[in-house]
């Protein structure tokens, strides 16, 4: 089967050829013809299998005729990451180069200003991610009445990154009738139960069993002690042809540490984590798409959905926690048919991992030896962190007698001094005690001072009151007898009545 049997416009299938494309995908093939139908579909499929084209070919038919009003969408696309975001709005713009259809691209690390200015025009197709979204639905910038196509793609990881219920939250916007389509690489309970709030009657596609590795990454494990990981990879870089590569770890700190020794070890490395500004993670990828970075020590970050072709080899330096994880990060080589490999870097203490990957993907994972590099086991039982614990075998861990005895001699120690921290304790409450006592007979003798100093103030009051009292009191006014008033000698001369 070729593009033209699918039923596309003569516009897309021109643009397809000139991108290059021949052959849809398995997954190209089932979808493309239920979206161009009208119905809701739920696929299911491992990453780098072209889900993404297998929505953005028939929606630039179906939004070809028509034309959107300003900040009222025609149609929106939730993405997980702003990689991913963008990496779909290349693809609209490479697939609808001759449609007229109108995009934006709603993320964060972008000005608000420029994306308003793009809303007000009118978008046909938005793709945001959820959090962006909704800042810009909270200032009235984007009206979700005109949203007929509605598509979620990478639905597990937005139930990983917690985005959930902000989809849920977008989707009860949505007041007209639409279609629904609906990606997840793996299809756990939750995502089922999603699936079927939102989808009507969806047609079901699954391309390969959920959360297997392609067929075309050759994998391989070795198993190092922790202290000899950064030894064993570069070990593995001078063995062996590496034309490009990925570097998972599962912390953003322990991407700077690696690649910061990748570089001083002579490799041409760079680094790409959340923390990043936006503008430095799309030129960092671009840089690593154009040949100009040859490894790029990444997080998760870059695990779902980044399309970069011919990458060769992917390293997992720190074993995923989550077994779906290794499905993620392996799909980013041996995309598009071409040949891939994916090495894992393992120490003792990930056994009970690399059994959970082993259960989840059906087969067991080839271990290899690296040249100059000690060997190890895996140990299922034993887990991260400090503690010592049990073999299968019941027996103790080497040098188990001699750390049980240390820690005995440790506790002894620790016990003495909390012994002498409680006698140093006591004598010092007891000085405390007796300088309380001191400071409680100055406390107090100061009051009886100040009591003394209140009482003789309110005392002399009382006197100055009293004398103004005796002084004013009618009794003590002389008698003038029948002395009319105004001639008694108590009145000024000027004052006096005169006769007459």
């Amino acid at each position: 089967m070729s593009f033209p049997d699918l039923g596309l416009s003569e516009g897309v299938l021109r643009a397809v050829a000139e991108a290059g494309y021949e052959h849809p995908t398995p997954i190209q093939k089932q979808a493309i013809p239920q979206v161009l139908m009208g119905r809701d579909v739920l696929g299911c499929a491992q990453t780098g299998t072209g889900k993404t084209a297998g929505f953005t070919l028939p929606m630039i038919d179906i939004l070809s005729q028509g034309h959107a009003k300003a900040r009222m969408p025609r149609s929106l696309i939730l993405e997980p990451t702003r990689e991913l975001a963008a990496q779909v709005a290349d693809a609209f713009e490479v697939y609808g180069k001759y449609s007229k259809l109108t995009t934006a691209l709603l993320i964060g690390g972008v000005s608000f200003t420029e994306q308003f200015q793009k809303l007000d025009r009118g978008a046909d197709v938005l793709i945001a991610t959820p959090g962006r979204l909704l800042d810009h639905c909270e200032r009235g910038k984007v009206l979700m009445n005109d949203v007929g196509f509605l598509v979620i793609d990478e639905a597990d990881r937005m139930l990983d990154m917690g985005f959930i219920p902000d989809v849920e939250r977008i989707v009860g916007m949505i007041t007209r009738k639409h279609q629904t389509l609906f990606f997840s690489a793996t299809m756990p309970p939750e995502i089922r139960r999603l699936a079927d709030r939102f989808l009507k009657e969806p047609k079901e596609i699954s391309v390969s069993p959920p959360a297997t590795a392609a067929e075309t990454v050759e994998q391989a494990m070795t198993v190092v002690p922790p202290r000899d990981k950064r030894a064993a990879l570069r070990a593995f870089l001078r063995t062996q042809v590496v034309k490009n590569a990925l570097l998972f770890c599962n912390r953003k700190r322990d991407v700077g540490v690696l690649h910061r020794s990748l570089e001083r070890h002579g490799y041409n490395a760079a680094a790409l984590h959340g923390d990043l500004e936006q503008w430095q993670r799309m030129e960092t990828l671009d840089k690593f798409k154009a040949g100009d970075i040859r490894l790029l020590v990444c997080s998760d970050v870059a695990a779902r959905g980044l399309d970069i072709p011919a990458v060769s080899h992917v390293f997992n330096f720190d074993v995923p926690t989550h077994a779906e994880d290794y499905v993620h990060r392996i799909g980013r080589t041996g995309r598009a048919g071409l040949k891939g490999h994916a090495m894992t870097l393992a120490t003792p203490e990930d056994g009970k991992y690399i059994a959970s990957i082993e259960r989840l993907i059906g087969t067991r994972i080839p271990r290899v030896d690296i040249a100059d590099v000690a060997g190890a086991e895996l140990d299922e039982e034993t887990r991260k962190g400090r503690g010592g614990g049990r073999r299968r075998s019941g027996k103790p861990a080497p040098n188990q007698g001699r750390k049980e005895e240390s820690r005995k001699q440790e506790g002894r120690k620790e016990e003495g001094r909390k012994e002498e921290g409680r006698k140093q304790d006591g004598r010092e409450q007891d000085g405390h005690k007796q300088d309380g006592h001191k400071q409680d007979g100055r406390k107090q003798e100061s009051r009886k001072q100040e009591h003394r100093k209140q009482g003789g103030r309110h005392k002399g009051a009382e006197g100055k009151r009293d004398s103004r009292r005796q002084r004013d009191r009618i009794e003590d006014a002389p008698d003038h007898g029948d002395t009319p008033f105004g001639k008694t000698d108590q009145v000024p001369a000027f004052l006096k009545r005169t006769s007459g």
